[in-house]
């Protein structure tokens, strides 16, 4: 499910591969807000420092919203090539079966706002690309 500017579900949300998908800027100014957006919309928040990263394609099994806060995350979506380019204040929203996708970046503080909480996530979290539900369809 993706939500709008407001908090509200988007229905007209950019899809990818039939999946819900968004990434929009300048969605917040600093992390209480993230924090307080993420409640509102009934999310678990987790405030966390990302390392420098460039993982493998990959997917999630969970409902998540990302909360950029400082630095820039760069997402790749494997099946359509499209490329989208994070920086601060940007909220990323995607459903779950998340696309297969990949990240790359020189290290950012995120707000992470879970659909359950974040103890009951399936490890490991970057599920094998090969291992999407689509491929079973």
């Amino acid at each position: 499910m993706a939500f709008g500017a407001n908090g509200n579900r988007d229905d007209n949300a950019p899809t990818i591969d039939g999946m819900q998908f968004s990434c929009q800027p300048s969605q917040f100014t600093d992390e209480s807000e993230a924090l307080a957006m993420a409640e509102a919309r009934g999310e678990h928040p987790v405030a966390l420092d990302i390392d420098a990263v460039e993982n493998e394609f990959h997917w999630h099994d969970f409902q998540s919203t990302t909360y950029i806060v400082s630095g820039e995350l760069t997402i790749d979506v494997r099946d359509t090539g499209e490329r989208f380019v994070c920086g601060p204040g940007t909220v990323i929203s995607a459903e779950t079966p998340h696309i297969v996708h990949r990240e790359t970046s020189d290290g950012y503080r995120a707000v992470f706002g879970f659909d359950r909480n974040p103890r009951e996530l399936t490890m490991p979290i970057d599920k094998p690309a090969d291992t999407h539900p689509s491929l079973s369809a």
